[in-house]
């Protein structure tokens, strides 16, 4: 069994600081705000040849008053339940407050191993900055400096001692299988999705554009097929962030994205497709990612409305026709698990190995069907296709005169690659290569026979002209 740490204390005390410390990683959104963290985050951290896992978790404390700190700190509790190990993170800086001390008898009655850790002791004497954390009755204190790393190997250490070399505690962590980035704009039901795929309440759920800042990554076994979902903050429009948390949650959103293995991009089905839809769709097409659409809130669309929609998709998605389309109802589960069925045949398709033999038989039959067009009256010639790499499929074909191959028979040739390779959900894309020419640049040096039959063709051109 691999030992599960979680990082719990009030907010703002460096739990995702010490969280990227120990995972040797940035996967958790840092910044000098309290409340940037709503969800539970998973990370892996290794000392040695053990591996263990870590939890983030939000903020806890008497403070919070709104519904969606409630959300965030009953997450942050099952962190605590399922974790083998709690770190009761403090501040050395601000010295012990009333909060610390109702978390501290909160962490008592769950019956776990706590250390109580006081970070930002840098520049402090470390033994003042954590004599007043004696009164908690938690043991000794254990200062560190998170942001500089410093006192943190020991911490692991520590905290592993009781779980180390045997051969079970040996495991290795579990692959990550098919990466699912869930993405959209904001408030469209990302979250709701995530927690129906998992059929449990994982991540926050709020009726509040903005509730999701961080990407979660949470492991999924399906069937035996391992996953896992990602699920991402809202992308809104440039002009429509204000708040600079924000800001890294979008940067967060499209790394995810580039992460991912497939996309799942939510639309609302009340609001069809916007323009920013088509810029997170766009962004995703130059990722060369796979992905398929989910119009979700589809249960709450009359007849009509729903005819509209598909029209208005089939009208403004012609480019990406082949992607896969799902209506869906997130909150009751309508045709969500046809979901996984789609992103199987997208991941296939863009990991799909594709010989030379077929590739090449593929666009001869596509080049007799349709003739490329004459280039100063020359006619471009394709002559054999093979593959260049996977998600996507890239395909590089070879001939001459290739820059001139209009865009309009490239779209052809795209069409016709997918169509007869069964490829869905996924980009292709095609690299043209232009053969050189052996004679390039050199001239011909004509023979003493070859000259004079050349000087009396001259002469005989001179006197018809004449």
């Amino acid at each position: 069994m691999i030992p599960a740490v979680a990082i719990v204390g009030r907010p703002n005390v460096g739990k995702s600081t010490l969280f990227n410390q120990l995972t040797k990683s940035r996967e958790a959104l840092v910044f000098d705000l309290p409340g940037v963290t709503r969800d539970r985050q998973y990370g892996e951290g290794k000392i040695g040849e053990h591996p263990f896992i870590v939890i983030d978790t939000g903020g806890l404390g008497a403070s919070f008053v709104t519904d969606i700190d409630s959300l965030t700190e009953e997450q942050s509790w099952l962190a605590v339940q399922e974790a083998d190990v709690i770190v009761f993170l403090v501040d050395g800086r601000s010295g012990l407050v009333s909060a610390d001390k109702e978390i501290a008898e909160k962490l008592r009655l769950k019956e776990k191993t706590v250390y109580l850790v006081v970070n930002k002791v840098d520049g402090l004497d470390p033994i003042i900055a954590k004599s007043d954390f004696y009164a908690l009755g938690l043991g000794e204190p254990i200062p560190i400096a998170a942001s500089h790393g410093r006192g943190v190997l020991a911490l692991v250490e520590q905290l592993l001692e009781p779980f180390a070399v045997s051969p079970e505690n040996n495991t290795q962590v579990k692959e990550e299988g098919i990466k699912i980035a869930i993405a959209g704009r904001p408030n469209v039901g990302k979250s709701t999705l995530v927690n129906r795929l998992l059929g449990e309440e994982r991540v926050v759920v709020f009726d509040k554009p903005g509730t999701t800042r961080d990407s979660i990554y949470i492991p999924l076994e399906r069937f035996g097929t391992r996953y896992t979902i990602i699920d991402t903050a809202g992308v809104r429009r440039r002009t429509k962030i204000f708040e600079t948390i924000e800001k890294f949650s979008v940067v967060k959103t499209l790394q995810a994205i580039e992460d991912a293995d497939v996309v799942i991009l939510i639309l609302d089905g009340k609001e069809g497709i916007t323009d920013q839809d088509l810029n997170l769709l766009e962004f995703i097409l130059d990722a060369g990612k796979a992905f398929i659409i989910a119009i979700n809130k589809w249960d709450g669309l009359d007849p009509e409305h729903r005819k509209a929609v598909k029209q208005h998709l089939s009208y403004r998605l012609a480019f990406a026709d082949f992607a896969k389309v799902h209506t869906i109802s997130a909150l009751h589960g309508t045709g969500v698990g046809n979901l996984f069925d789609s992103v199987h045949k997208a991941y296939q398709s863009a990991t799909k190995e594709l010989s030379t033999a077929e590739l090449t038989r593929i666009l001869r039959a596509a080049v007799e069907q349709h003739s490329l067009p004459l280039v100063r009256g020359r006619r471009i010639k394709l002559r054999y296709a093979h593959t260049g790499g996977h998600r996507p499929p890239l395909i590089v074909i070879h001939g001459n005169q290739t820059e001139q191959v209009p865009e309009s028979y490239k779209r052809y040739l795209m069409n016709t690659f997918r169509k007869r390779l069964k490829l869905e959900g996924t980009p292709i894309r095609l690299e043209f290569k232009t053969s050189e020419n052996p004679f390039a640049g050199r001239r011909n040096i004509l023979t003493p026979r070859q000259e004079y039959k050349r000087k009396r063709l001259m002469q005989f051109a001179k006197k018809k002209r004449n």
